[in-house]
């Protein structure tokens, strides 16, 4: 597993316009003794103005919000690369997620889940790990074969694949599988530094922005 213990306070941007839902991710998030709270949006356009002069380590994402969407807030942050994503949903349109993974982020989990997957996936998130509730991936390729195609998954493999060595779809078949950096490295005798040069290498050949989306090809 990979090692995410941080010298510092992991700090956390939390982003949703539900004052309820905020007041209980704060109490999440400040149950770890790693992790701070250092403010709070209730709306997309919000999030990107505090993200730009907070910058937090992760930004707690909600993806439906007034004035802008999480999913443009995301498209912004993601391309400034201000913070990571980490998206929290509750399947109200797929659409969302199809947009908040085209955007960037860099995982995504239920709103329902347990305090403890969430504050470990904020750690995943931050050390560059990806983060897939199973419920997210079987919605998003589900839906992604019902309509034979999607903003960033498809039923037919990426452009790129035949670009790859034979290294380097040994490390995306492990994205697939959800590995970590350093459960790629060790499933494959290669160091951690050296896992991500390899998936640095895939996404650019195979034309993806995250390894999310990388491991959702492979699932499809």
């Amino acid at each position: 597993m990979t090692d995410t213990t941080i010298s510092k306070p992991l700090r956390v941007l939390l982003a949703d316009d539900h004052a309820a839902i905020r007041l209980g991710m704060r109490m999440v998030v400040e149950t770890a003794p790693d992790m701070e709270v250092i403010g709070e949006a209730g709306d997309g356009a919000l999030t990107v103005s505090m993200t730009r002069t907070l910058r937090p380590d992760v930004v707690l994402m909600d993806l439906r919000m007034p004035v802008m969407d999480g999913v443009e807030a995301t498209e912004i942050i993601c391309s400034e690369e201000l913070a990571k994503v980490l998206v929290l949903t509750t399947f109200d349109h797929d659409s969302y997620l199809f947009g908040a993974l085209q955007a960037g982020a860099s995982g995504f989990l239920l709103k329902s889940a347990e305090p403890f997957a969430i504050t470990d996936a904020l750690r995943r998130v931050h050390v560059g790990d990806q983060v897939i509730a199973p419920e997210v991936t079987a919605r998003i390729v589900s839906a992604a074969l019902a309509n034979g195609s999607g903003p960033v998954v498809s039923p037919t493999p990426p452009a790129g694949l035949d670009l790859l060595t034979d290294r380097e779809k040994e490390v995306f078949e492990c994205l697939g599988s959800g590995l970590t950096n350093y459960g790629i490295g060790r499933q494959l005798g290669i160091s951690e530094a050296t896992v991500k040069t390899h998936v640095s290498r895939v996404l650019a050949k195979l034309g993806l922005r995250t390894r999310v989306q990388a491991a959702l090809f492979q699932r499809i």
